[in-house]
């Protein structure tokens, strides 16, 4: 199988486009794609417990930490303990991340406007329902995998 044939390699290779696109135009902002993907899964009015954005994004605990700091340091976030679990801390955008959030969401809007311009509905529903199936078949497969060395 020629390597730019897998499926593997066509997804880290559009993932890879959209991401370098993304960061683009986060650096004028101060952000990076992932900064702006953190930020767009805190809840503006609650807060986000931080045990929850790292399976959110996928991101291993030790690079999330890494960036939750760099954002609590740069004053577009901040943690506080959750009023009725002490044990939990949650997450809330400051008035300048409420700001680069919009940023984001305006950022991956307009792209996806532009995706559905030009690929048309029909064919991005198929889009979404065939990448939910590799995502599918990827869970399963590292469920299968796992139990048969176990």
């Amino acid at each position: 199988m020629i390597r730019k044939e897998t499926v593997c390699s066509r997804i880290k290779q559009s993932w890879h486009a959209i991401s370098r696109m993304y960061n683009m135009e986060a650096i004028n902002h101060e952000l990076t794609t992932t900064t702006g993907f953190i930020l767009l899964n805190i809840d503006t009015q609650e807060g986000t417990p931080s045990t929850q954005i790292g399976p959110l994004l996928g991101m291993e605990s030790t690079s999330l930490t890494r960036t939750m700091n760099h954002l609590e340091e740069n004053g577009i976030i901040e943690r506080i303990k959750d009023l009725n679990d002490a044990r939990v801390k949650r997450v809330f955008l400051t008035e300048k991340g409420k700001k680069k959030k919009e940023i984001s969401k305006k950022t991956v809007k307009d792209f996806n406007k532009i995706v559905l311009e030009r690929i048309g509905e029909d064919k991005l529903k198929i889009f979404n329902e065939i990448i939910e199936e590799i995502a599918q078949i990827a869970i399963e497969t590292k469920f299968n995998n796992s139990q048969q060395s176990a």
